[in-house]
């Protein structure tokens, strides 16, 4: 099973776990069990069409899934996935 990495705003929704395992064969499988163990977590990490939400970014050990596969991208037993929400905001007028 692969190893998913759960960002604090989604902990809860979990059960307070840091990481889970999840079985699957590509990105959209490991996520699939994920929600499919923790059911509050498909309206964090999909949208109404079942794509990834546009202000979460999911990584296979440190690779945009977004720039390889996407939700198809192969995931071995050994692989990790994170799951970054994107962050937004800041101060307006200061240098970025």
């Amino acid at each position: 099973m692969a190893t998913v990495r759960i960002p604090p705003v989604l902990r809860a929704s979990v059960g307070g776990e840091r990481e889970v395992a999840a079985a699957g064969s590509s990105v959209g499988e490991v996520l699939g069990a994920l929600i499919a163990a923790h059911p509050d977590t498909q309206g964090q990490i999909f949208d109404p069409e079942g794509d990834l939400n546009r202000y979460v970014n999911v990584y296979l050990n440190d690779e945009d899934v977004r720039v390889l596969d996407g939700l198809q991208t192969p995931v071995g037993e050994r692989d990790t996935l994170v799951i970054l929400p994107a962050m937004a905001g800041g101060a307006p007028g200061l240098p970025g």
